[in-house]
């Protein structure tokens, strides 16, 4: 009895702070939708320069092939020095250097190059940019020689179309999760010291632990709301993100990690004074655990001492099991793995943060 009375308490206590309330509703929406729509890795309306001391057919070819809306339309130069400038003053991301012997070595069957100049200060996007333009000349340059040419057969799995806003809408969605759960998991107790009123809890006649697992599942209970709301109105309504595994394995997955990240608020709580450290705290224990997830960069392109580090994050868990289940359809005996590095880390952080908020009891 004493349980419900907190449950329910905490989620009236959410409904009458409208502040707090609406920061959890921008979050599971707009928040992931702008993350999503607004991040993009590939190549985009790219600027490209072009010398062609060759005009011929198979440059023409080439060039016709850069169109929105990976690349604009060509810019042409006349010498290699004005693309350089130009290139340098940020109005052209690439630049194509065709010499004058192009056209002849190609229909003699010699090596042909082209002179690629690329601004690397937006790494991810020069890099993609160079991918298409080796695509489009190989198949440009393939078509015009005559003694046969070499064939390239490739098969994108898990994401035909290689839409990058899939990824991102769901890495936003388990980065608000973690945030979320940290920060309402300790923000339910904080208040209380805020508000004069942790003698006042002390003496409900209810004991520590339940006091304390009414309060964290209540929270609980809000992310999965949020959950429900973010996947409906963003993940599947905005973005129609595939789903190939099962909806349900996916929320007991991340009921399992708002617990674990739970355990992280309640560490916070035990330490902090009011909500504005709160916020600061949680950003700076959630930080390496974003970057340990593997969530921006792959595990195994990470030095092996953060590899190993990864292991005892509990997002890099959540992330890969979430991934599987959307874009892979994997079997729940395949998850076992995630599932049990969610759980054991979940119940690790869970009973450390109980043992230290208890302190205060």
């Amino acid at each position: 009895m004493g349980f419900w009375a907190i449950f329910v308490k905490e989620l009236k206590e959410l409904l009458r702070a409208a502040g707090l309330l609406f920061f959890i509703v921008y979050m599971f929406t707009v928040e992931i939708y702008v993350a999503a729509s607004g991040i993009n890795m590939d190549a985009k309306n790219i600027a490209v320069g072009v010398v062609d001391y060759s005009p011929g057919v198979v440059s023409t070819k080439l060039l016709s092939s850069l169109r929105l809306p990976e690349f604009r339309a060509p810019v042409f130069y006349n010498s290699q020095k004005e693309l350089f400038e130009d290139i340098k003053n940020k109005k052209i991301a690439v630049g194509l250097i065709f010499d004058t012997d192009f056209e002849k070595n190609i229909a003699l069957g010699k090596e042909s190059k082209i002179e690629l100049l690329l601004d690397a200060t937006a790494a991810s996007q020069g890099y993609f940019a160079y991918l298409y333009l080796q695509n489009i000349a190989n198949d440009t340059v393939n078509k015009n020689i005559k003694d046969g040419s070499l064939g390239v057969s490739v098969h994108k799995l898990f994401n035909q179309n290689s839409d990058s806003r899939y990824y991102m809408v769901l890495n936003e969605l388990m980065s608000v999760v973690t945030l979320l759960s940290i920060i309402l998991s300790a923000a339910v107790f904080v208040k209380e010291k805020e508000n004069g009123t942790w003698d006042l809890m002390l003496l409900m006649p209810v004991s520590k632990i339940t006091m304390i697992t009414a309060k964290v599942l209540s929270q609980s209970f809000v992310i999965m709301v949020g959950v429900f709301v973010g996947c409906g109105v963003v993940v599947f309504g905005v973005f129609d993100t595939p789903l190939n595994g099962s909806f349900w394995v996916f929320l007991a997955l991340t009921f399992l990690f708002s617990l674990s990240s739970a355990g992280i608020g309640l560490f916070i709580a035990a330490i902090a004074q009011d909500i504005m450290r709160v916020g600061q705290l949680s950003m700076m224990i959630m930080m390496p655990i974003l970057f340990l997830s593997g969530a921006w960069t792959p595990v195994y392109a990470m030095h092996p001492f953060l590899q190993f580090l990864t292991l005892f994050s509990p997002l890099r868990y959540y992330i890969e099991g979430v991934q599987s289940i959307f874009f892979r359809g994997a079997a729940f005996v395949d998850l076992l793995p995630y599932f049990a590095g969610v759980t054991v880390l979940g119940v690790v952080l869970f009973i450390f943060g109980t043992r230290r908020i208890m302190k205060l009891f």
